[in-house]
C-alpha cells in the first residue's frame, strides 16, 4: 500500500517476543528494530515504540549464574516467566523465590503494581532439580536412580505443565507420545536437512515434538513445553490467541489434527519408486464412497484418505458402534450434470483400508445460531475397550479380513479351552494328583507353543495382519459446556498395560473398568477422542 507502513510481524525463536519491521528509515529501540517510511511523522513511530514496553528486557542472578536480557511479557502472569527461568535453570517454578519491590514474586501478582524497569536485575533462590546420588553400597530406591531408570520403575512417563490454557495441547501430545511406532519415525527424522517441498516452520515443529517426546521419556517430573508450544503458535497462529491479555482455550481435535497434518508432511521417505508415508501408515483410513441422487439416477464412485472416524451424535445414537455408521453416510447438495440445477446426493461411505492405530472423534460440538457460540452435545455414548468394526468395512476388505480373524477366533478358543482346563485342574481333589500331572503335559505344552507363535509373528509387522479388531490405548477427555473453556485430560495405556490419568503435569494411575465410563451424560470428563490399536494375527 503505497503511503502506508508495511508492517510484519515476526517471532522470536524463544521468547514470543514481536519483532516490527517495514521499509526505508531505520530505527532502533530495545533491540527492536523499526523501519519507518520517511512520510510517517514521528508521532506515530513513538507510539510504535511504546508497544516495547510491554516487554522489558531484565537479567537474573541465581547462585553464581546471571542470565543477561532475560525478556519479560507483562502481559502473561509471572508463573509463564517462571516457566522460562525454569527452561534455563532447572528451578521448577514451585521452589522459585523471585525478589522483587514489595516482597517475593507471586504465581498471580500484577506486574503493573512492582515498578519493574527496563535492565533491572532480579534475584532468584532455588534449588534446581537433580537426582540424588545412590549409595555404593545398600538398598537402591527409586528416587535414587536416573530419571531414564526411574521412567522404568514408576511405570509412566513425565507429565506436562500447564502454560496457560495449554491443556488440549498437553492432552494431545500425551496421548500421541503413547505410539512407539511415531516415536520411532520421528528418531529417525534429521535435526536438518529438511527435504525441499517441506516449509521451515513445518521442520521446526517436527523437531520440537521428537525433542519434547524424547524429554517425556527421560523424565518422572514434570515437563514445561514451552519450545514445542512456541513452534506451535507460529506454525498455526490460531492456538495464540488472545482474550484479556491471555491465551485462550483452543480445540484439542484441531490440535490433533493439524500436529498430525504437519508430520505427516515431514516423516515421508522419497523413494524413487514409492513415497512412503509413516503417519498414513499409522493412522491413514481409507475410505471408498457411493455417491448418488435418487431424483436423477446419476451414480459415482469416490476414494479418499482420512486420520479419524466421526461418531456423529444424536438422539438415536447411545453407542459408539451406531454413531460410527451415522458419520459414514451423509447428505450434501450439489450441482447435477444432468438436472442442470442443485440436488440432493447421499453419500455411502465404507472403510476400504485400515491403520494401526483408528481414531475416532466424537462429535459434541456444534455452532449454536441463537447464541453465536460453540454448544456442546452431553449426551452419553458408551464406547468399548474391544472394538470390531468388520461390518463397516468393503466387501474388498472384509475378503482380506476373514483368514486373520477366523485364526484370531481359533487362537482365542485355545486360550479360553486352556483357562477352563486349568480351573477345572485347581478345583480337583488332591487324590488325583498324579491323574492332573500327567493331563497337565499336553496342555502346557500347546499352551507354550501357541504363545510362541504369537510372539514369533510380533516380531515383523510386515507378516501381521490386521483382523479389524481394535483395542483401546488413550482417550481424550474435555470437562465442561464450550469447547472455548473447559478442562482436557488424556488417559492413556501403558506399555506395562495400566492406566495413567494425564492431569497436565499431575499423573495419575486408574483402573481399566474406570475408563468406559467417561462416555458423558453430565458436567464431569466425557470421552472426545478415542484411540483405539489394532489387534493382528502373524500369517
Amino acid at each position: 500500500m503505497g503511503s502506508l507502513i508495511d508492517i510484519f510481524l515476526i517471532w522470536s525463536p524463544y521468547y514470543h517476543c514481536p519483532f516490527l519491521q517495514a521499509t526505508n528509515k531505520t530505527q532502533t529501540h530495545n533491540n527492536i528494530h523499526i523501519f519507518i517510511h520517511s512520510s510517517f511523522s514521528r508521532s506515530i513511530a513513538s507510539t510504535i515504540k511504546n508497544l516495547t514496553l510491554i516487554m522489558p528486557t531484565v537479567s537474573v542472578k541465581w547462585q553464581k549464574e546471571l542470565y543477561p536480557a532475560v525478556e519479560i511479557d507483562t502481559t502473561q502472569p509471572p508463573y509463564v516467566f517462571k516457566c522460562q527461568l525454569y527452561d534455563l535453570t532447572g528451578v521448577p517454578p514451585e521452589r522459585q523465590k523471585i525478589m522483587v519491590k514489595g516482597g517475593i514474586l507471586k504465581d498471580d501478582s500484577d506486574w503493573s503494581k512492582l515498578g519493574l524497569k527496563e535492565g533491572q536485575k532480579l534475584m532468584m533462590v532455588g534449588t534446581a532439580d537433580e537426582i540424588v546420588k545412590a549409595p555404593e553400597k545398600g538398598t537402591v530406591f527409586v528416587e535414587d536412580l536416573p530419571e531414564e531408570e526411574q521412567v522404568v520403575a514408576v511405570g509412566h512417563s513425565a507429565g506436562l505443565y500447564n502454560l496457560g490454557n495449554t491443556c488440549y495441547m498437553n492432552s494431545t501430545m500425551q496421548c500421541l507420545h503413547s505410539v512407539p511406532e511415531l516415536k520411532s519415525a520421528l528418531i529417525e527424522y534429521p535435526q536438518s536437512g529438511r527435504s525441499n517441498d517441506l516449509d521451515q516452520s513445518s521442520h521446526l515443529l517436527t523437531v520440537a515434538t521428537r525433542d519434547l517426546f524424547n524429554e517425556l521419556d527421560k523424565n518422572v517430573k514434570p515437563v514445561a513445553p514451552m519450545q514445542f508450544w512456541m513452534v506451535l503458535r507460529k506454525k498455526y497462529p490460531q492456538f495464540g490467541q488472545l482474550h484479556n491479555g491471555s491465551f485462550m482455550q483452543q480445540d484439542a481435535e484441531e490440535c490433533w489434527t493439524q500436529i498430525l497434518y504437519t508430520l505427516s508432511q515431514a516423516l515421508r521417505s522419497p523413494s524413487t519408486s514409492v513415497n512412503l508415508d509413516a503417519v498414513k501408515e499409522l493412522f491413514g483410513i481409507d475410505l471408498v464412497s457411493r455417491v448418488h441422487c435418487a431424483e436423477s439416477g446419476e451414480e459415482s464412485i469416490e476414494t479418499e484418505s482420512v486420520y479419524s472416524l466421526k461418531c456423529h451424535i444424536s438422539q438415536e445414537v447411545n453407542h459408539l458402534h451406531e454413531g460410527l455408521k451415522h458419520g459414514l453416510k451423509s447428505e450434501l447438495e450439489k450441482a447435477s450434470p444432468s438436472l442442470g440445477r442443485s440436488a440432493v446426493y447421499v453419500k455411502d461411505s465404507h472403510i476400504n483400508g485400515l491403520p494401526k492405530y483408528l481414531t475416532i472423534q466424537f462429535v459434541r460440538f456444534f455452532w449454536k445460531r441463537e447464541s453465536n457460540q460453540k454448544a456442546k452435545i452431553l449426551r452419553k455414548v458408551d464406547y468399548p475397550l474391544e472394538l470390531d468394526i468388520f461390518d463397516l468395512c468393503s466387501d474388498d476388505l472384509r475378503k482380506k479380513l476373514e483368514a486373520p480373524r477366523q485364526m484370531l477366533r481359533d487362537e482365542d478358543g485355545r486360550k479360553a479351552g486352556l483357562k477352563l482346563k486349568e480351573k477345572e485342574k485347581s478345583s480337583a481333589s488332591a487324590d488325583n494328583d498324579v491323574k492332573m500331572s500327567d493331563a497337565e503335559g499336553p496342555s502346557i505344552g500347546g499352551g507354550e507353543s501357541s504363545k510362541a507363535t504369537l510372539v514369533e509373528g510380533a516380531a515383523s509387522d510386515k507378516n501381521a495382519q490386521l483382523t479389524g479388531v481394535y483395542d483401546l490405548v488413550a482417550v481424550l477427555t474435555h470437562k465442561g459446556r464450550s469447547a472455548d473453556s473447559g478442562h482436557y485430560v488424556a488417559w492413556v495405556k501403558q506399555e506395562n498395560g495400566k492406566w495413567i490419568q494425564f492431569d497436565d503435569d499431575n499423573p495419575i494411575p486408574q483402573r481399566e473398568e474406570d475408563i468406559t465410563k467417561l462416555s458423558g451424560g453430565g458436567d464431569w470428563h466425557m470421552a472426545y477422542i478415542c484411540m483405539y490399536k489394532a489387534r493382528t494375527y502373524p500369517m
